[in-house]
């Protein structure tokens, strides 16, 4: 008999799971708090890096047509969560849904790979592509997901990717119509005296 590739890296995974009570709290962290971590950097960037409200749309952009390739997927292709089956050992409760590919994940890639893409913001792309592995890893290791359901996010933040990139030249002009819409909200509020900010 020809064992699951897909099964068998998962029993490899997980099968460390509720040995280590340390490294279990570590895994579930990284499974379900590093994905803030992008958020806040996102947030941080497009209130004080002014010049790179830009790339920050791209990288909004990426995340939700990454999450609208995955719907697609599902509607077509349903693959059950490892606790569905039932198999190996589950760390954080979840509903019962498809499990391929993670929206978790493909935000987190989609996000890595457009700032990868942008020579400014390259070194955080490369670190928070690190950090996406990590976590979808994690994720894999608490019993939410099979190893093929990281990859798929991977390609499904890919597609993503490219299409936006291809699309790059038709978004700008909307992006400085959105930028300049935000900053006459912030010139009004700051002439009303609210701060948009905390110092």
């Amino acid at each position: 008999m020809i064992a699951d590739p897909n099964l068998t890296l998962f029993h490899i995974i997980n099968g460390m799971a509720g040995r280590n009570p340390l490294l279990d709290s570590t895994m579930i962290f990284a499974a379900k708090y590093i994905i803030y971590i992008f958020g806040a950097y996102l947030a941080y960037t497009w209130f004080v890096r002014n010049r790179c409200r830009q790339e920050i749309l791209f990288t909004g952009y990426s995340a939700l047509l990454g999450l609208g390739i995955n719907i697609l997927i599902t509607r077509f292709y349903f693959h059950p969560r490892p606790f569905m089956i039932p198999t190996g050992t589950l760390l954080i409760a979840h509903a019962f849904e498809s499990s391929f590919p993670s929206d978790h994940a493909t935000i987190m890639f989609s996000i890595s790979l457009m700032l990868l893409a942008f020579k400014d913001l390259r070194r955080t792309g490369a670190i928070f592509i690190m950090l996406s592995c990590v976590s979808g890893f994690a994720r894999v290791y608490s019993g939410l997901h099979f190893p093929m359901d990281i990859a798929g996010s991977l390609l499904a933040a890919s597609v993503s990717i490219g299409i936006l990139l291809a699309l790059k030249n038709y978004l700008i002009p909307i992006n400085r119509i959105l930028i300049s819409y935000f900053e006459n909200i912030k010139e009004k509020l700051a002439k009303k005296g609210l701060k948009t900010s905390c110092k």
